[in-house]
């Protein structure tokens, strides 16, 4: 059902329309004529003329004009490409995605872009890109769909890639209308007439008359004269400038009569000019410790005083001012103001007062980067680094908050931004501080932190170790720095399947964090944890237990939500693969109710607590169970991060596991063999991970009648495996266990006794004779005994395998009824997180 007339859309985020907007009828007009002809697809259009002739005004204008013709209008400032990315992903809760403090800001973007593309659940949007520069920039992230693009740019290039409209300065009769509706008292047409020649009819310029007439009662007169001796003397300086003279000479009257009247509103609007041309965050001006001009200290200050000179900088046009109920106020200066406030001031002033803005920005973070609840201050702040000039301060506390920043881009996965900050950053800082200073250090674990995030585990395995080695020699291996690089160096080895190599490297880390910040300090539980993913990945499960039940404990009481979660989700895992199937899933359970009490259900840690725990009810024996939850969890994180990303990659092997024991071996068959190509794209084909995908692919080549198919996969993944991880590693065992029944289905019984002898020693010593996967390759032995007429052996051992069920699993579970039956069990692999 259609909302009423005037009503404002579903989803809603435009700046404030102009009251004083004048004219453009016929400019409006053949923009909607363009937009209206592009019904069955999206064909961006363009606004494109100099600054200041009010492009940015239209835009608006249109969207409040044809507001009703839209579900869905998004306003997103795209002079900085870094940033286009995170506004689009703010979009995503407005249609029902996860929040992008939830799934990162890439992935949140990307979720937008598809639902725009779909269609769902609005068909009728409108995306405003507003001041973009290259089309380059926006190649990737203009949406495909029934939607409307526009665009706002001063870059002639943008003609030859979209539908352009031209905006130059106003016809005379607009200048003349647009004095009659925005001056205070009335004014008559032949003076309007004498201003806007003036002034060549920019709005801009149109604006700052008309604001100062308003405010001072200053005569059109009065205001010509004086606007004829600036303009002569800005031509006597004879002072090159880009920007058109009536502009800066209506620009100078209005500053001119701003130092008269209230001359530290003049040092805020200065202070203003080193801010990015974005909202700037109003709660900014407060006092902070970081150093400032005296005339700034004394105003910030007084709370009072700081209003009244915002508000005067409101009613002379200078400023814009955006204050709506729920979110914070905001104040904006025209990138044109700016730059004319910056090309008046000597060198030295502009070097004082852009370390002026860094106190403010320094004084303004919330120095949690890691806090989702945080995010959002930090994304207003994001906007105004890259102009402010961030990365050439030499201040540490400014380094320090640019450090910070990065982290806020790399936890809340905006990846783009991160990479742009990043490089200037280091190119900055690594030129001017050399590669040993420590926070060109710091900011190189980030940019490993980003190549491991993109999946590039080679490049950060690599520079991860070079920038840990410069570590120990600059600060030494006990500095925490050093401390949590070594941290993420033992996730690129497991990324690269160096399973023992992770375990040997993080034994000694964990060793050091103990000894340099004790046993309880949260940093050091993280170094347990991952110590215990490389005891589960080395078949110690035993180990991983112990581990993660010590750091639990200890953990609960200090640690954050995500971290206690992580923590609890792999004890719930280790006892699984220890084979206490009933007491994972309690665990699991437990784990998943807590993440969903201080999580949001589709945070990652979330997620992988929901996985964990379809695939400890799959081993119990609850499989629909199992296979709703393996549904969901599925259908989230393809949601979230697409098909490729690791973790949706291990919930596709999951949901496959999942559907085979449910018989549902076609749709089982087929996301299996996508899953292994995409893991051997991932991870490559020689990753451990995936030849435990492959050999899941034999299985259902074995269970669809193509045993041959099986036996062929099964040796190239039980050889690859051998390889990487050694013949006493429970994934090499696995896949020798489901060799053994493929040899047996093939009618070779002696070569599958041979091999299943072998496999249920190795297991026994490895993994205990009362584990599952143990009982699997003995029952199984059993019968290939018995059908080649080892009778006697046969039995002995499907008696005690009979026992060893009904001591541990029950003889009610599956495995131990099929057990009973004489039939072959199967083998599955579920890949745990690096």
């Amino acid at each position: 059902m259609r909302r009423s007339t005037g009503s404002f859309p579903e989803v809603w985020k435009v700046p404030p329309r102009n009251k004083n907007f004048t004219g453009r009828e016929k400019l409006i007009e053949s923009l909607r004529g363009g937009i209206v002809r592009s019904v069955t697809a999206v064909v961006p259009h363009a606004l494109h003329g100099l600054g200041g002739v009010g492009k940015t005004q239209v835009a608006i204008e249109y969207a409040y004009r044809f507001r009703d013709d839209y579900d869905v209008v998004w306003w997103i400032p795209a002079d900085q490409p870094g940033l286009v990315r995170s506004t689009l992903a703010q979009l995503a809760p407005k249609l029902g995605l996860p929040d992008p403090t939830t799934t990162g800001i890439e992935d949140a973007a990307n979720s937008v872009l598809d639902a725009l593309r779909q269609g769902e659940p609005y068909s009728r949007w409108l995306l405003i890109f507003d001041n973009a520069d290259e089309p380059e920039d926006l190649a990737d992230i203009l949406p495909e769909g029934a939607g409307s693009v526009l665009i706002t740019s001063r870059n002639h290039r943008w003609a030859s890639v979209v539908d352009t409209v031209a905006v130059d300065v106003f016809p005379r009769s607009e200048s003349v209308e647009f004095f009659e509706k925005r001056t205070r008292r009335a004014i008559s047409p032949e003076d309007a007439d004498r201003l806007a020649e003036a002034l060549g009819d920019l709005p801009l310029a149109l604006e700052q008359a008309a604001a100062l007439q308003s405010e001072t009662g200053m005569s059109a007169e009065e205001y010509l004269h004086l606007l004829s001796e600036r303009t002569a003397q800005l031509l006597s300086e004879g002072k090159p400038s880009e920007y058109p003279l009536p502009m800066t000479a209506a620009w100078g009257l209005s500053v001119s009569e701003l130092k008269d009247n209230l001359a530290e509103a003049m040092e805020l609007l200065r202070c203003c000019a080193f801010f990015g041309p974005e909202p700037i965050p109003r709660s900014v001006f407060a006092p902070v410790e970081g150093p400032v001009r005296p005339v700034m200290a004394e105003l910030l200050a007084d709370p009072i005083r700081v209003s009244t000179v915002i508000r005067r900088l409101g009613k002379y046009a200078l400023v814009r001012i955006e204050s709506e109920a729920g979110k914070p106020t905001t104040l904006q200066v025209h990138r044109l103001i700016q730059a004319l406030l910056r090309e008046e001031l000597d060198a030295a002033t502009q070097e004082e007062i852009r370390s002026e803005v860094h106190s403010l920005l320094v004084g303004a973070s919330p120095h949690e980067p890691t806090d989702p609840a945080t995010w959002p201050r930090y994304a207003a702040l994001l906007a105004h680094i890259g102009p402010s000039e961030v990365a050439q301060s030499r201040r540490d506390d400014v380094r320090d908050f640019a450090h910070e920043v990065l982290i806020y881009l790399n936890a809340s996965g905006n990846y783009e931004a991160l990479r742009i900050h990043l490089d200037v950053f280091l190119r900055i800082w690594s030129e001017r501080f050399g590669e040993s200073d420590l926070r060109v250090l710091r900011a190189r674990r980030v940019q490993g932190d980003l190549l491991r995030g993109m999946g590039q585990y080679n490049e950060a395995y690599e520079l991860n170790t070079a920038t840990l080695e410069t570590l120990r020699e600059t600060v030494g291996v006990e500095h925490p720095d050093s401390l949590v690089l070594r941290n993420g160096i033992g996730a690129d080895l497991r990324a690269r399947g160096l399973f023992r190599e992770a375990r040997e490297h993080d034994t000694e880390s964990v060793r050091l964090h103990r000894q340099v910040l004790g046993t309880d300090d949260v940093i050091t539980l993280r170094a347990v944890n991952s110590l215990a993913l490389d005891c589960g990945l080395t078949s110690d499960y035993q180990g991983a237990r112990a581990l993660l039940e010590e750091a639990l404990r200890i953990g609960q009481s200090k640690a954050s939500p995500t971290t206690v979660l992580n923590l609890w989700t792999g004890l719930g895992r280790a006892i699984r693969l220890c084979g206490f199937f009933g007491e994972a899933c309690d665990i699991g359970e437990e784990a998943l109710a807590y993440g969903r009490e201080y999580l949001p259900v589709d945070h990652p840690r979330s997620l992988l607590a929901q996985k964990d725990l379809a695939i400890a009810l799959h081993r119990y024996g609850e499989t629909q169970d199992s296979l709703d939850l393996a549904e969901d969890t599925h259908a989230r994180y393809v949601r979230l991060h697409g098909l490729d990303h690791p973790d949706t990659l291990a919930a596709a092997v999951c949901l496959s596991n999942a559907m085979r024991v449910n018989d549902r071996l076609e749709e089982s068959f087929e996301l299996a063999r996508d899953t292994l190509r995409r893991y051997s794209h991932v991870y490559g084909p020689d990753h451990p991970y995936s030849y435990g995908c492959a050999s899941n692919v034999a299985l259902m080549h074995r269970v669809t009648g193509d045993p041959q198919m099986a036996r062929d996969m099964n040796e190239q993944a039980y050889e690859g495996l051998e390889r990487r991880l050694g013949p006493d590693h429970h994934y090499t065992l696995t896949v020798a266990v489901n060799l053994a029944s493929d040899l047996a289905a093939l009618g070779d019984l002696k070569a599958a006794c041979t091999i299943g002898q072998e496999s249920l020693s190795h297991l026994r010593r490895l993994l205990g004779q009362m584990h599952p996967t143990a009982l699997a390759a003995a029952a199984n032995l059993a019968a290939d005994l018995k059908a080649v007429g080892q009778a006697e052996e046969a039995r002995a051992l499907f008696d005690d395998t009979i026992d060893r069920y009904r001591a541990t699993l029950g003889l009610d579970h599956n495995d131990a009824k099929v057990a009973a039956e004489g039939r072959h069990l199967d083998c599955d692999f579920d890949p745990p997180p690096v």
